[in-house]
């Protein structure tokens, strides 16, 4: 464990990284240490106990309330988009699915198309941050968008699909979209510091998002104040080893439940890595893991069934987490 410490030290301070490092093997807390400040301005420094938001980290959570939804008989994978939607988005085509929007294969266009972004760093959103707090309100922001491909035609990563899959949840069960995730996916995962906070509100605990390596400014005018389906949740990563040990053991969604979104659905070469339903996967072996990369974000948290080794690396930066996250990959082959 000293040589781990020392290679992550030395790689913290080398890259100036904000955040924290954990990695757990077979249930057991190898390593976990905080590096940086969760405040500047008045360098209140971050702890292994910090809040820090996940970004797109958050799909995954979204698609096991989704899964979780299907089990109980209120959603099926091939629910259309449309029977819930009635005369909403009316560019989002009628053979969409529920398992389209999960797989990232549904073709509708995109409210936030990253492969449009030139800077994580840019002002994006097309509607004032302040007005998306709830699902419904994303609306405005989702319509428009004419489809891209045919619905199981391809591949292509899609934050608005997640959007949608929040958009269904709650109007199939009449429970609004984060009591859902809270419900079905933190509570029985034991992940008690996982919630979706406003970022204009932010409490004691949590980490302020930074745009760059320095100076002050944050993300707070970059992001939905609350976040969505598609990205936003607040964690710590004590609840990512939680989560993990709780998913491959049965407790979020049943076992052949898991199975089917562990399944590759999708080969992403771009990235070297394939796709189920929520889930990054790598290109070969059984390493599963969730990702965010946003403005004044960053985290990565992998799992590996047969090693039962769990990496997760979280920055209040935005850049801040990919070198730790390249060390514990070449060290772990994750």
């Amino acid at each position: 464990m000293q040589a781990l410490k020392g290679a992550v030290d030395e790689a913290a301070e080398r890259s100036r990284f904000s955040g924290v490092v954990r990695v757990d093997r077979s249930g057991v807390l190898e390593f976990c240490s905080s590096y940086g400040l969760a405040d500047r301005a008045h360098e209140v420094p971050n702890t292994v106990d910090t809040v820090f938001a996940i970004a797109s980290g958050t799909k995954g959570l979204t698609a096991l309330a989704v899964m979780g939804l299907v089990e109980r008989g209120t959603l099926d994978l091939a629910t259309t988009a449309r029977s819930l939607l009635g005369d909403d988005l009316p560019l989002v085509a009628d053979d969409v699915t529920v398992e389209h929007l999960l797989a990232h294969r549904s073709g509708i266009g995109d409210y936030l198309d990253e492969d449009a972004v030139g800077d994580v760093r840019d002002y994006v959103m097309t509607v004032p941050v302040h007005q998306l707090a709830t699902t419904e309100q994303f609306l405005p922001a989702l319509d428009g968008h004419p489809t891209v491909s045919p619905a199981g035609e391809r591949f292509a990563y899609n934050n608005a699909g997640y959007v949608l899959l929040a958009l269904l949840a709650e109007r199939a069960t009449g429970v609004e979209f984060h009591d859902l995730v809270r419900t079905l996916v933190c509570e029985p995962a034991g992940m008690v510091d996982t919630a979706f906070l406003r970022s204009d509100e932010l409490p004691g605990r949590a980490a302020r998002g930074y745009l760059s390596v320095d100076g002050l400014r944050t993300n707070v005018l970059h992001l939905p104040v609350r976040g969505n389906g598609d990205g936003g949740i607040y964690s710590t990563a004590a609840d990512f080893s939680a989560f993990w040990e709780a998913l491959f053991g049965g407790r979020i969604v049943s076992p052949e439940g898991l199975a089917e979104m562990v399944r590759p659905r999708s080969d992403w070469p771009e990235e070297s890595r394939r796709y189920g339903l929520g889930f990054h996967l790598r290109a070969t072996g059984d390493g599963v893991f969730l990702e965010g990369y946003d403005a004044g974000v960053s985290f990565t948290s992998l799992h590996q069934p047969t090693s039962s080794t769990t990496c997760t690396v979280i920055s209040n930066w935005s850049d801040g987490a990919w070198p730790i996250a390249r060390l514990l990959g070449d060290r772990f082959g994750s």
